[in-house]
């Protein structure tokens, strides 16, 4: 056989091998298009809603967040880049931007003061040292108190005023307005939820104020068969084949009771009835989950609509959707959830169904 021949059958050898490989990596991308996992949640905006904003930079962010995420009191949080030299930037730019990483903690002032939230915060961080927390030594890990609202300054103030007694050295924590706040990549948000036993600078053994934690693992998804035997048919139908119930003829829309909803499936915790409101929809209507980890989401565009799908975390059931029309007060959401989905825990049962720990959202 002659060399230019060889090279001709080796070429197309080669070609052959790379259409194979783009036809596999076009039907994985096809795939993974096609399941419809939204990134990131539908963002609530808490800017004209009743609750407070503060911004804590208290070195890296993952523990403060999971520190603070985890306190009755604290509505919602998520993690950034503030008071940097631009108004953008990202993780591998903070150093260069001079962003420091920071905790966007929103909280109930009803609930939780802001007194006792910077006491909390000032616990866990060194407000002496510059630059550093932990092993974390940088700009983008010094600690600061940024805050959105003037007459939060004179309370700032004065706690920190009250924490500088504890200390022979001057606190450096900063003390600004907030400037600007980059939202950090997805895989920063919630991190050490999705990465147990990861980094952590800050002692999470002992948070005060806290929730009582919902893990996967503690709620698994029973067998098709089981599931079937345990719901009714139009049950069966919501959860695992995306039906729909009837809008005002279902049991939950209406109902005033306080309690915790939790998934019908595998009982895993998914809302409070403190969060339930009368949206005129005819069913039951949510501001928010009991924990943002409790639910997936999901891109539909079924019925020539595009609506965000939820689901529920641990047995994959689908509840319903997640809308932006919801009381701005609350932040704006409405997730709109079939009853069907669901199972209610009155407030006095939840002890004897093993959801003690919930009774401290309603005392």
């Amino acid at each position: 056989m002659k060399p230019s021949t060889k090279k001709i059958i080796i070429y197309a050898i080669l070609g052959l091998m790379i259409l194979i490989a783009f036809s596999y990596f076009t039907r994985d991308a096809e795939k993974d298009s096609t399941e419809g996992v939204v990134s990131a949640e539908l963002m609530p905006d808490y800017s004209n809603s009743r609750y407070k904003e503060i911004y804590l930079a208290g070195g890296c962010f993952w523990g403060v967040q999971a520190y603070f995420d985890r306190m009755l009191g604290v509505v919602y949080t998520n993690v950034g880049y503030a008071n940097g030299e631009s108004e953008d930037t990202d993780y591998y730019s903070i150093g260069e931007t001079g962003h420091a990483e920071t905790l966007y903690v929103v909280y109930d002032p009803d609930i939780l003061s802001l007194e006792e939230l910077l006491g909390y915060f000032y616990g866990i961080i060194e407000p002496t040292i510059l630059n550093r927390q932990g092993n974390d030594i940088g700009t983008q890990y010094r600690t600061g108190i940024y805050y959105v609202e003037p007459l939060d300054l004179e309370t700032i103030k004065s706690v920190t005023e009250q924490e500088q007694k504890k200390y022979n050295e001057p606190i450096v924590t900063e003390i600004e307005e907030l400037q600007n706040y980059v939202l950090a990549e997805e895989y920063h948000q919630d991190y050490l939820v999705k990465n147990p036993g990861g980094y952590c600078h800050v002692d999470l053994s002992n948070i005060p104020r806290e929730r009582p934690a919902v893990y996967k693992n503690a709620y698994p998804k029973p067998s098709d068969s089981e599931i079937r035997s345990k719901l009714t048919s139009l049950q069966y139908s919501i959860t695992q084949e995306n039906a729909t119930e009837t809008p005002f003829q279902n049991p939950y829309w209406n109902n005033e009771d306080h309690g915790l909803y939790v998934d019908i499936v595998t009982g895993e915790p998914l809302f409070l009835s403190l969060d339930k409101f009368d949206s005129g929809s005819g069913w039951p209507s949510f501001t928010r989950p009991v924990q943002r980890e409790v639910l997936t989401y999901h891109r539909d565009e079924s019925l020539g609509m595009a609506r965000i799908e939820v689901r529920s975390r641990s047995g994959d059931s689908h509840l319903g959707h997640v809308f932006d029309d919801g009381p701005v007060e609350e932040g704006g959401l409405r997730y709109c959830i079939n009853s069907g989905a669901l199972r209610f825990i009155h407030e006095d049962d939840l002890e004897k169904e093993g959801y003690g720990g919930f009774l401290i959202y309603f005392r």
